[in-house]
């Protein structure tokens, strides 16, 4: 009952902007979010890769914005997904220590606000086609949380039981995996269809269930990439992105729709995390630095590069400032409105980005620098922000632009930029109510 009458307060709040409007006095748009699972920075040629061919998406790019320093708010599945749909670091959420499974009880609380419940009130239909990972039981499922439309899994493809859910009702069991990605798309572009037939904007959320393990594709696509049965894998994601930008320019909506393109953390035990440091499960680059393409024909000038901090959490704020609507009052909301990132190359918003490992705020960016203050190293998790540490009380201090692996350290030569960050650091940890970390370097 509290988490209807929190929605029902927001909803009222938001109906004074209904009416099909955005902001600007233009038709309200269309929005398209697409993410891959554990795909890797480098996986995509327009990020590097010379043995995944990604034609689609390296088009998307060309013709919209890429970003190069671009974040999820987390390094594994379910609490990456928890803060590009609530705008809110997911220690906020309690979404931090664990992935949600059949196993355990780890949900997205019903109170919490996503963006398609922010959008609902202003009138959009939303769909869900793909991997939830917010709840791995129907009554915390996506129809709880503002989808209006549902078609997918409720959590990773190594999980079992793996059902194929249709709204509310089981229809494959177990799922026949092979064309999952094929059925999501086809879902996709008949959400957007019927939405365009009823003359209502949308937001499709697609979050496909690959290339998380075990990988699964079919002909055409498989046996043809340079990069073995996982390059197949992203080659047909790629496929799936050409058919949503197909269906948008045939409908002649494309000019009204912002895509956007993304994975919730770097790749696992296959995929290439570009030139950065570690993989999925770290807090270093390689872990939490992804792709982000974003495509509006005639709002996002083409070609942009941008290479300042943004996060999966600027999301939620930013799409819902382009709909003409009002962030939550009753809330924090971490994420801020990148839309003039996208429109105009304008430098970040954000002072700091606090990037975790579970509940501890495990390094900083901000501007060019990151400060690092933990790192696992056989099984034990290290500090850096100790007295006792060899490194003592400051962290490990990279310039991420000129040294983008994080090899060098520069804390002995910049006292002051240390002091900066650890001002960030002590700001993130008090507001957030971030752990610290016992000193294990000499155990």
């Amino acid at each position: 009952m509290r988490a209807l009458i929190r929605y029902c307060c927001f909803a009222l709040a938001l109906a004074g902007a209904q009416g099909g409007l955005a902001a600007d006095g233009a038709a309200r748009p269309n929005f398209v979010i697409v993410m891959a699972d554990d795909l890797g920075y480098g996986d995509l040629g327009v990020y590097g890769s010379t043995l995944i061919k990604t034609p689609n998406l390296d088009r998307m790019a060309l013709e919209g914005a890429r970003f190069d320093s671009f974040y999820s708010s987390a390094n594994i599945c379910t609490a990456a997904r928890g803060g590009l749909l609530t705008g809110r670091y997911p220690i906020r959420l309690d979404l931090v220590n664990d992935v949600a499974r059949p196993t355990n009880e780890v949900h997205l609380a019903p109170d919490e606000i996503t963006i398609a419940e922010a959008l609902k009130p202003l009138g959009y239909r939303t769909g869900l086609f793909g991997k939830w990972h917010l709840g791995s039981r129907v009554e915390w499922g996506p129809l709880r949380s503002g989808f209006d439309r549902v078609f997918g899994v409720l959590h990773s493809n190594d999980m079992s039981p793996l059902e194929l859910y249709d709204q509310d009702a089981v229809i494959e069991d177990p799922v026949v995996q092979e064309t999952l990605t094929q059925r999501y798309t086809e879902q996709a572009l008949t959400f957007i269809e019927d939405s365009v037939e009823q003359e209502q904007p949308f937001l499709v959320y697609l979050p496909h269930s690959f290339p998380h393990v075990p990988l699964h594709t079919t002909a055409p696509f498989e046996g043809q990439s340079d990069a073995g049965l996982y390059g197949d894998v992203v080659e047909t994601i790629d496929w799936s992105m050409g058919q949503l930008l197909a269906k948008l320019e045939s409908l002649g909506i494309d000019d009204n729709t912002l895509v956007i393109f993304t994975s919730d953390n770097g790749p696992w035990w296959e995929g290439s995390p570009g030139p950065f440091r570690d993989r999925k499960g770290s807090s270093w680059e390689g872990g939490q630095r992804v792709p982000f393409i974003a495509q509006w024909p005639g709002k996002i000038p083409r070609g942009l590069v941008s290479n300042e901090p943004a996060m999966n959490i600027d999301l939620f704020p930013t799409l819902l400032a382009l709909a003409g609507g009002e962030l939550p009052s009753d809330r924090e909301i971490d994420g801020l409105n990148i839309s003039e990132m996208l429109f105009a190359n304008a430098s970040s918003p954000h002072e700091a980005l606090f990037l975790f490992d579970a509940d501890r705020i495990a390094g900083v960016r901000s501007g060019q620098w990151k400060l690092v203050l933990e790192s696992r190293y056989r099984n034990v998790t290290n500090s850096f922000d100790n007295p006792d540490s060899y490194y003592g009380p400051v962290g490990l201090l990279f310039d991420v632009v000129k040294d983008p692996s994080e090899t060098y350290s520069f804390a002995r030569e910049q006292p002051e930029i240390v002091e900066q960050m650890r001002a960030h650091l002590e700001r993130g940890q008090n507001t957030l109510n971030s752990t610290l970390l016992p000193n294990m370097w000499n155990r």
